[in-house]
C-alpha cells in the first residue's frame, strides 16, 4: 500500500500504517519540553514531525505529531534518554488498539507506542525471513524494546 503524498497529518492519512511498526529515521521537534511542560509555538503548529520507514509504504514518509502525549514520549526517547548507535526507535501508530473502555472516546487520545529497541529489531519485526536462525524466545527477545512508552489507553 502506498501513501501518495508522503505526508501524514490527519488520522485518515496515518491509517495506512495503523498497527504497523515503523522505524523513526528523524525526529524534528517544533515544540519543547521545559520543566515537564510542553511549550508549543502556537495552537495550530504540530508539536513535531517524524520521518518514518514503514513496510507498507515504499518510500520514507513524514508524519506530523499532533498529540501532546505522543510528542512528550518521542521527546523523552530522543532528547532526554537519547539513542545510541546500536539502538533504533520504532513507533506503532494506532487507533484500533485502545482498551475497550476508551474505544468510543478515541478522538482525543494518544496514538503512538514509542519503543527504543536494539538496532535490527525493525527488520525482524517486519520481515519473517530476516535472521531465520532466531527462533522462539530468542526471536522475541531480539524484537523486545529496551525501553518503551505505551499510552495507558492502549492494549
Amino acid at each position: 500500500m502506498q501513501q501518495e503524498n508522503n505526508i501524514m497529518l490527519k488520522d485518515s492519512e496515518w491509517n495506512v500504517i495503523d498497527g504497523e511498526p515503523c522505524r523513526v529515521i528523524d525526529f524534528t521537534p517544533m515544540a519543547l519540553v521545559q520543566n515537564g511542560e510542553v511549550v508549543a509555538p502556537d495552537i495550530t503548529t504540530p508539536y513535531a514531525s517524524v520521518t518514518l520507514e514503514c513496510k507498507k509504504i515504499s518510500n520514507k514518509v513524514k508524519g506530523f505529531v499532533t498529540h501532546k502525549v505522543d510528542f512528550t514520549n518521542l521527546w523523552t526517547a530522543f532528547k532526554e534518554r537519547g539513542i545510541s548507535d546500536n539502538e533504533e526507535v520504532i513507533i506503532i501508530w494506532s487507533i484500533k488498539h485502545y482498551k475497550n473502555i476508551y474505544k468510543f472516546s478515541s478522538l482525543f487520545l494518544p496514538r503512538m507506542w514509542v519503543m527504543i529497541c536494539h538496532k535490527g529489531a525493525f527488520e525482524i519485526m517486519v520481515d519473517p525471513d530476516c535472521k531465520p536462525e532466531l527462533k522462539g524466545e530468542a526471536r522475541a527477545k531480539a524484537m523486545m524494546p529496551i525501553v518503551d512508552w505505551k499510552p495507558e489507553v492502549m492494549e
